[in-house]
Order: structure tokens, then sequence, then C-alpha cells
């Protein structure tokens, strides 16, 4: 085989793991602010934890998901321009990026325009072409994303400030193993109840060619509505190096009315 079908062939296997990294971090976005208000489950919540913060699980989860009906009630829609980029260093070099505008209406319809793309044509087309699908997807069926008992398992771990505002975190596990959930961390606002930052793992791995993957999320306040702010998904390539998905989003457009 010569050197330049070698190459061509390695590329091929890297664009190949890097569509299963990326499509392992791409549903994170729509699921912890989801609306659905599916009737609570069992919440286990570790006594230590209970009597450390003063506070209850089972409270949490419940005016957790209370909060998230109310504000996706009163979301109407938005619109936002959203930096993508997709990156693996390894046995070769490969990088693209992509810039689109997103448009969301209220309750299902989310819609992209593609503004600008760079890189190879493979790249753009089955990594980050591929994760607007997924997030189409996902958006048409919320049930199935939805950060509630019916998707999940909650433990509370404690309290911490991020950003300056006091957070309950939450160990959450998911009952079945879909593309759609995750096993990790959430932050929830004490005073919202909103999840602000979510630090986690598939909870199913995409691909034989992927090994450990690690998801870091986070939400920023518009008006009174959490959105996602910044994304980065990172997973170890079982052909060796690693692939980098970041999302950066915003500014955002919001069409809603005033939650009280």
């Amino acid at each position: 085989m010569s050197r330049l079908a070698t190459r061509q062939r390695t590329n091929r296997l890297a664009i190949g793991a890097l569509v299963c990294a990326a499509l392992g971090g791409s549903s994170v976005s729509s699921m912890a602010q989801s609306g659905s208000t599916a009737a609570p489950a069992t919440v286990r919540v570790p006594a230590t934890a209970r009597e450390r913060t003063g506070a209850n699980a089972d409270d949490i989860v419940r005016k957790l998901m209370q909060q998230n009906q109310r504000r996706a009630d009163h979301l109407k829609g938005y619109t936002e321009r959203r930096e993508y980029t997709v990156v693996y260093q390894g046995i070769t070099s490969l990088k693209a990026s992509m810039t689109v505008e997103a448009r969301y209406e209220a309750p299902t319809q989310k819609q992209f325009q593609i503004l600008s793309q760079n890189g190879p044509n493979l790249l753009v087309d089955r990594v980050l072409k591929k994760l607007l699908e997924s997030e189409q997807e996902a958006t048409k069926n919320p049930d199935q994303t939805a950060l509630t008992p019916v998707n999940y398992t909650f433990s509370l771990l404690g309290e911490e400030k991020v950003a300056g505002r006091q957070c309950y975190l939450l160990h959450v596990e998911p009952r079945v193993a879909s593309k759609f959930l995750y096993q990790g961390t959430i932050f929830v606002d004490a005073k919202d109840y909103a999840v602000v930052q979510i630090e986690a793992k598939p909870a199913r791995n995409p691909s034989f060619w992927i090994g450990k993957t690690n998801i870091h999320h986070t939400y920023s306040k518009t008006g009174q509505f959490w959105l996602p702010e910044h994304d980065r998904t990172q997973g170890a390539v079982r052909i060796g190096g690693t692939a980098v998905l970041t999302i950066d989003y915003g500014p955002y457009h919001v069409q809603g009315l005033s939650v009280p």
C-alpha cells in the first residue's frame, strides 16, 4: 500500500472516530432544560449529604421539574449564532469548524442555517452536520432526553458555588443506556432551580473506536431563561489520539413572556 493510500485510510479512520466522539456528546445541550412534567419516581438521597446541606433531593428534583416546565411554558422561541469546532490530534491532525444560526420555536421546532464552514468536507458533513441532525431529533422527542426521574435516578452530593451562585450537586444515573442520556453530576441553581453546569459521560459508549469520553456543559441566564452557553466534549480515540468538540452558543435573541 502506498504512503498516500495509507494516509487516506488513516484519515478515514480518524474521521469515523470523530463522528462517534461528536455524537456521543451531541445531545447534552438539549437534555437538561426539558420541561417534562413526568411524575417523580424514587430519588435516592445519601443521609450524609442531606444532613450536610439541609436539602432533600426529592424536593430539589421536583422544584427543578416545576421551574423547567414554567420556563418552557413562557419561552416562545429564540434565535442565536453558534460556533462549532472539532479537532483530532493523534496519528494525523484534522480540524473543521462551522458557524450556524439556530432558530427555535416552541415547543419542538428547531431549524439551522449554516452561515460558513471550514475544513475537510467529510469532517464537516459526517461530524458537524450530524450534530445538527441529532439535536433536531432530540428536540422533536423531548421526553426521551428530559432530566426527570423517569429517565434518571438522583443522589444528592452536597452544595457548591458556581460563578458566584449557590448550587446543589446531584449525581445522575440513567435508567437506560440511551445515546441521549448521560451519567455524571449536574449543578442546580439553588435560587432558580435550573441546571447551570453538567460534568458527565455518555450513558452508552457511542462506538468501539471511542474510549473514555468527558462532557462539560455550561448554561447562562438570558433574561429569565437559562440557555446553553458552552459545550466541550473530549474523547479518547482507540486508534490513538484525542478528539475534542466545542460548541459556543449565543448571543440569544429571546421571544418569551416574563416568568413570574
